[in-house]
């Protein structure tokens, strides 16, 4: 079926969506933003990927910009001041850059490499400014986004951020172990994992450097606000597992939720797709009754105090940006060539993938 996007695309005003993919309820219910700063986002994270030798001018003039990263981004946190807006685009896009050499590292075997790497980022997480000029463009470009990212709330926000991060990066260590050894996790065993691959607390921190405002532990902590939080991300997760699995068993992975339900559940892959979708299904409609428990939180934060006022206008922005991902996420997997994989050489071997600079030759 034809969907209409808004499409961030200059040449592109509609993209095709799998029915199996197709979700109506999101191009009906949550309507696509962009934030306004996109097309100079776009431009400078372009840059920011050359000047750091993240991706060669080659791979960078073909696919960054049909990989769509600007534009996930720039559709979630809408109303971030401009600066905030940019360091998070190339935060992400790093993200993006440190996925794929975290997969060709599994796939050439670089255990060594890999651990290496590992370290390097923990250190440059609690000392970015320490490790600015590294020698690995990956662990630069990383620590030139931590100084960013740190510079926009307090000191402890940032250990948040940095407690939240360790736990990606060994998240990332227990995926390498699982893919060497060809180990399929249970679902139980995913579902946990794929919370801190996803980056779930990463992306929803943000939210708040977004806003303007730092959240008090008890707000942040509220069952509602977490939960709508945790909802917004599990969809984008598990409907990453939908729209990539054909990628993933293509390149001998073994994670995805559907392929833990194949390996584990004894499901086809038809059962473990309808499966996947359900569960995706189900975070979009227990949003749309989390949220209104979400604004009413923010209500009683309103007490007639000053900072009472500035919180619950932090949270309803925060809500308003975790519905922004909905429709964010559900396009991105639409018009990002990341996704693309019938129109690859070798559907195990993104094209956008840089091999030498990963340690390939």
């Amino acid at each position: 079926m034809h969907a209409f996007s808004q499409s961030t695309s200059s040449t592109t005003t509609a993209v095709a969506v799998p029915p199996a993919l197709s979700l109506p309820v999101i191009e009906a219910v949550f309507p696509r933003q962009l934030h306004p700063y996109w097309p100079k986002l776009q431009e400078k994270t372009r840059t920011w990927l050359l000047e750091k030798r993240l991706m060669p001018a080659d791979k960078v003039e073909e696919y960054a910009d049909g990989l769509c990263y600007t534009d996930l981004m720039a559709g979630y946190y809408i109303g971030a001041p401009d600066e905030v807006m940019q360091a998070i685009a190339d935060y992400s896009a790093w993200f993006f850059v440190w996925d794929d050499r975290h997969d060709r590292d599994v796939i050439h075997g670089r255990a060594d490499a890999w651990r290496r790497l590992r370290s390097q980022l923990h250190a440059a997480l609690d000392s970015p400014r320490n490790h600015l000029h590294h020698q690995d463009p990956l662990v630069a470009g990383f620590a030139d986004s931590m100084v960013r990212l740190y510079s926009f709330l307090s000191t402890k926000w940032n250990q948040r951020f940095a407690l939240h991060f360790h736990a990606v990066i060994e998240a990332y260590d227990r995926e390498f172990r699982n893919r060497a050894a060809g180990t399929v996790p249970t679902v139980d065993e995913y579902l946990e994992l794929r919370r801190l691959t996803f980056a779930h607390w990463i992306w929803t921190d943000l939210l708040e450097p977004a806003a303007g405002c730092e959240l008090p532990a008890a707000v942040r902590n509220h069952p509602a606000y977490r939960k709508a939080a945790l909802l917004s991300q599990e969809f984008a997760a598990w409907y990453n597992d939908l729209c990539s699995l054909p990628k993933e068993i293509a390149g001998d992975e073994v994670h995805n939720l559907g392929i833990s339900l194949i390996h584990h559940e004894g499901l086809t892959l038809e059962e473990a797709v309808s499966e996947v979708r359900r569960r995706v299904e189900e975070c979009i409609t227990e949003f749309l009754v989390t949220e209104k428990a979400v604004l009413r939180l923010a209500e009683t934060l309103a007490d007639g105090t000053v900072r009472g006022k500035e919180c619950s206008v932090a949270v309803k922005a925060c809500l308003s940006n975790m519905r922004n991902w909905y429709s964010s996420v559900y396009w991105f997997h639409h018009e990002s060539g990341r996704y693309r994989v019938d129109s690859w050489d070798d559907r195990s071997t993104p094209p956008y993938v840089n091999n030498e600079a990963a340690g390939e030759k």
